[in-house]
C-alpha cells in the first residue's frame, strides 16, 4: 500500500481506501456480517482511511465504523459528511444550529470527542459563495468537535470556489475513467494550495467493475435503478452520469487495454493513482472479496503511456459529451 499526504493535516493515508456508502444503504440489499468482514479486511490490507456520511442508512455506516474501531487496535482515521439530513436540501439550512446538531449526532454515532474529518455532503452551489458556512465550520474546529473539515462537491466550478478558504483540506469528487474534467484546472489548484483530493466513486458504480451486463438487474432500493435519471438526487452520481448502455459500451471498449494479471477494477484504480494530485480513491466494497480485489491495484505497476492513451481515447468517444460539460 501507498500513502499520500491528506492537505496539510499531517496524515498519510492509503492511496486506495474505503467508501461506506455500500454498507449503508441505496446499494441493495446489505449484510452487517459481511460488511464487518469487509472493514476488517481493509484495515488488514493496510487501509487506514475510511470515508462515510451520516446519511448513509441513516447513521447505520457511521455505527458499524464505530463497531470496527472498538473491535480493532489499529489507528485509522474516519471522513463523515453533513448536510444531506436537510429536507429540503436548501443552501439556508447550511446554519450554526444545523450543522452543529448534524455533528453531535456523528460524534454519537461514531463514537468520538472529536470527528478527524467533516466534509460537507454536496450542498448547493450558493453556499460555496456563504463564508458564514465556514466561519461556522472554523468555530467547531476551535471547539474541537472537529480536527479538520472539507467538502464534497459536485462540481468542478463548486471545488475551485471552496479551496479559496483556508481552512479547507480536501476536496471529494467524482473521478473515473469516465469523469475526467477535475484533471483540467482543479488538480493544478489543489497541488498549489496542498488541498487533498479523495476520488469518489472510482468505479463509476459499478460500471467499471466490468461485471454488469444490459441484463443486470438491480433491487429498486439500488439508487443504479432509481436514480438513473436523477429522479432522487444528482444524475452524476449514478454512473458517472452516463447512460447505462452506453456504459457498458465504453467498458467493452476499455477490455483490450487491460493487461494479463490485473482485472478491470484494479486497471480503473490504478489509472486514478496514476495522477499525483489525488490523495486516495474511496471504492466501496459490501465483501472482503471486493475488498481484497480492489485494494490489489495498489499493487499493480503503473499503466503505460499508451494504456493512459487508449483511456483518453475511450472517454472522448463515449463519455466526454455526455459528462464532461456538466460537472
Amino acid at each position: 500500500m501507498e500513502y499520500r499526504d491528506l492537505g496539510r493535516t499531517g496524515w498519510k493515508i492509503s492511496t486506495i481506501s474505503f467508501g461506506a456508502w455500500a454498507i449503508g444503504g441505496t446499494w441493495g440489499q446489505v449484510d452487517d456480517t459481511e460488511s464487518m468482514a469487509a472493514l476488517h479486511r481493509a484495515l488488514d490490507l493496510g487501509v487506514n482511511f475510511f470515508d462515510t456520511a451520516d446519511v448513509y442508512g441513516d447513521g447505520h455506516s457511521e455505527r458499524l465504523i464505530a463497531r470496527l474501531r472498538r473491535e480493532r487496535t489499529e489507528p485509522f482515521y474516519v471522513a463523515t459528511k453533513a448536510g444531506r439530513r436537510l429536507s429540503p436540501h436548501v443552501a439556508g439550512g447550511y446554519n450554526r444550529d444545523n450543522l452543529t446538531a448534524f455533528v453531535e449526532r456523528s460524534l454519537g454515532n461514531l463514537g468520538v470527542e472529536a470527528l478527524d474529518l467533516l466534509q460537507l455532503h454536496c450542498p448547493p452551489t450558493e453556499v460555496f459563495y456563504t463564508p458564514e458556512v465556514f466561519g461556522v465550520l472554523d468555530d467547531l474546529v476551535k471547539a474541537g468537535k472537529l480536527r479538520h473539515y472539507g467538502v464534497s462537491v459536485e462540481k468542478v466550478e463548486e471545488a475551485l470556489k471552496a479551496i479559496e478558504y483556508p481552512g479547507v483540506q480536501s476536496v471529494q469528487i467524482i473521478y473515473n475513467i469516465f469523469r475526467q474534467r477535475p484533471a483540467e484546472l482543479l488538480f493544478e489548484q489543489t497541488l498549489k494550495r496542498r488541498v487533498g483530493i479523495l476520488a469518489r466513486l472510482p468505479l463509476s458504480s459499478g460500471l467499471l467493475s466490468g461485471r454488469m451486463t444490459r441484463t443486470t438487474q438491480f433491487s429498486a432500493d439500488d439508487h443504479r435503478q432509481f436514480n438513473r435519471d436523477g429522479a432522487a438526487f444528482d444524475k452524476g452520481e449514478t454512473f458517472s452520469g452516463l447512460d447505462y448502455e452506453r456504459g457498458l459500451e465504453a467498458v467493452e471498449a476499455l477490455r483490450p487495454l487491460v493487461p494479463a494479471g490485473m482485472s478491470l477494477p484494479q486497471f480503473a484504480l490504478r489509472w486514478i493513482a496514476m495522477n499525483p494530485a489525488v490523495t486516495c480513491a474511496i471504492p466501496g466494497g459490501r465483501r472482503a472479496s471486493q475488498v481484497e480485489d480492489n485494494l490489489a491495484a495498489a499493487d499493480r505497476p503503473p499503466l503505460s503511456p499508451a494504456q493512459m492513451a487508449g483511456v483518453e481515447d475511450v472517454y472522448r468517444r463515449f463519455a466526454r459529451s455526455e459528462v464532461h460539460h456538466r460537472w
